[in-house]
């Protein structure tokens, strides 16, 4: 008898036939269930991964392009305001052009010159800017034509000559375009 078991030793040595077979069956057995699974499971991992990094990077890019607009809105956000103002600010600029043509009273031209400085100033602290057209090729992003007339030199063939409303930049970004006139 087998010293491990209380079974004769022809039904011990039986088990222990079926034992090697098993232990030794095991080892060169493979299944080829558990590989293509193991393959699924791989690829299932990668398309996960795959995934994830895509949504990690769409996700990144939505906040990116989320605080973009927060900061131009809020360089922006006084834009109704300062378009209203801009009217204002053409008939200041009338204003202050025939006062230098008349010579009436320096004191009253020189208190109304520092009204407009003033709201000048205020304007371009809230991020206004004027645009240059004079002399300037046209661009029509930039210029509203509103006549061509002949070009009295050949250097302002295709440029603005004249001015009739002025182009305003609030933050780099054109509120109103400039009304010109171009040579042809």
């Amino acid at each position: 008898m087998d010293k491990n078991t209380n079974l004769p030793e022809e039904e011990n040595s039986a088990l222990n036939i079926n034992a090697d077979e098993n232990v030794s069956g095991t080892e060169h057995l493979t299944d080829p269930l558990e590989e293509s699974d193991t393959d699924a499971l791989e690829t299932e991992l990668r398309e996960s991964r795959d995934k994830y990094m895509r949504l990690a990077a769409e996700f990144d890019n939505f906040r990116k392009r989320t605080a973009k607009e927060r900061i131009e809105l809020f360089q922006t956000a006084g834009k109704e305001v300062i378009t209203d103002l801009l009217e204002v600010l053409d008939d200041a600029d009338r204003a202050q052009a025939e006062l230098e043509k008349s010579g009436d009273n320096a004191a009253l031209k020189e208190g109304i010159n520092l009204v407009f400085s003033k709201l000048r100033s205020k304007l371009q602290a809230r991020g206004l800017k004027a645009m240059e057209a004079i002399g300037k090729e046209f661009d029509p992003d930039l210029f509203e034509a509103i006549t061509e007339i002949p070009a009295p030199t050949k250097d302002l063939k295709g440029k603005v000559v004249d001015e009739i409303t002025k182009g305003y930049y609030l933050n780099d970004k054109i509120i109103r375009h400039a009304k010109v006139v171009v040579g042809k």
